[in-house]
């Protein structure tokens, strides 16, 4: 018939014995559980700290970004606001040389009309008196000399009202052409200031929203920290009572052990109506059965740590070797659809396809895979199926 056997990786913890020390039994699976119910807090708290400690290290990465980026934009922005105070300061110079170009021609304006005032108010008083004739000029002066004078005079006062009114009007024409030319540069550096207006504001808002994510970041990295703190400090307090429980079930594992001595071996070497022994003498610190949700396959023997394990039957070795959970595993097929498995060893003294008789030494014990202190882990399975050891033994 052909032979195998079933490997099921187990996470087995140390728990209550069968009623061999009384309430010991009982105080240690309830030490054991707490152990066990500690152990699974204590690998969520080193997820959750996993978890924080990646997520600091993104929003870091992420602050450091952002603090480049404001470094960039900060410069952007120094750069086009210091052009904006430039053409600022051009433009109110423009401005105010408008004012005063503009007060120019107002007053070279005023000016013009009055010098065109004088003027046809002259050529009307000529218009309506009698223009003096050269005779009458020649005839009001006692010499020739004051005659010649008297018409220079004369001439010199038309020239000289011609003159002027021609000059004012230059002179507002200029200023008015002075005028239009500072309002051209005035309007073109008016048009500039908006543009470099409106990049300074943009640049500045895009520099506010990178403030404003850099805050939101930097406060979430403190809450996380926080967090990690208060998860560190959890997970400590955890492992400190994992620790002193630990001790505890070490110290209720001893009490077993003396009561189960002071009581006699717990098993011997005589086969048993099922043809099988005790692989090692020791008391059984967890039994077949439910656990803690979850089903313990086999049986946990204590013993110390490099304690000779005997092949409960004659058989031949099918497995030797790691096993995950069981840490380091031997499994005898012993004939008859019948399989032993030795798990948590310290060492193996077997190796693949090596027949061995009952009793023979198969390894030693310890606390390898999934377990708290030296022990060894020890399943009966009838055609792949595990059934308690101690039904056999």
């Amino acid at each position: 018939m052909p032979r195998r056997v079933a490997l099921p990786l187990l996470a087995a913890l140390l728990a209550a014995a069968p009623a061999v020390a009384g309430d010991i039994h009982k105080q240690k699976a309830q030490v054991d559980a707490k152990i066990s119910s500690l152990q699974g807090k204590i690998a969520a708290a080193q997820h959750r700290e996993s978890s924080l400690r990646g997520q600091i290290d993104v929003v870091t990465s992420q602050i450091r970004t952002l603090e480049s980026q404001v470094v960039d934009v900060s410069a952007k922005l120094d750069v086009l606001q210091h052009d904006l105070a430039l053409h600022q300061a051009r433009l109110d110079k423009l401005n105010a040389l408008y004012e005063l170009q503009t007060r120019k021609y107002e007053f070279e304006r005023s000016q013009y009309q009055a010098a065109l005032h004088r003027l046809n108010t002259r050529l009307v008083n000529i218009y309506l008196s009698n223009d003096p004739t050269a005779l009458e000029v020649i005839l009001a002066t006692r010499s020739f000399e004051a005659t010649m004078d008297q018409l220079d005079y004369l001439n010199a006062i038309g020239s000289q009202d011609e003159r002027i009114a021609a000059d004012v009007a230059a002179a507002k024409r200029a200023a008015r052409t002075a005028q239009l030319h500072t309002r051209t540069a005035k309007n073109r550096v008016r048009s500039e200031v908006q543009v470099v207006a409106v990049r300074t504001y943009q640049v500045g808002a895009v520099k506010a929203r990178l403030l404003g994510a850099h805050a939101k970041l930097t406060t979430a990295r403190k809450d996380q920290r926080g967090n990690l703190v208060a998860v560190e400090e959890t997970k400590q307090e955890y492992l400190n009572e994992e620790q002193g429980l630990e001790a505890e079930s070490a110290a209720l594992t001893a009490k077993i052990q003396a009561a189960q001595s002071a009581r006699g071996s717990s098993g011997d070497t005589t086969p048993s109506p099922s043809g099988l022994i005790w692989p090692v003498q020791g008391p059984v610190t967890s039994p077949f059965g439910m656990r803690w949700g979850r089903m313990h396959e086999g049986i946990d023997i204590g013993v110390p740590d490099g304690t000779p394990i005997h092949a409960a039957a004659a058989g031949t070795v099918i497995y030797a070797g790691w096993e995950s959970g069981y840490g380091n595993l031997v499994v005898l097929d012993n004939g008859g659809n019948v399989a032993t498995a030795y798990a948590h060893q310290s060492s193996i003294a077997v190796s693949m396809g090596q027949p061995v008789v009952q009793g023979d030494v198969i390894g030693y014990s310890g606390c390898t895979g999934h377990c708290l202190g030296p022990h060894l882990h020890f399943e009966v399975r009838i055609n792949g199926s595990p059934v308690d050891p101690l039904g056999y033994l």
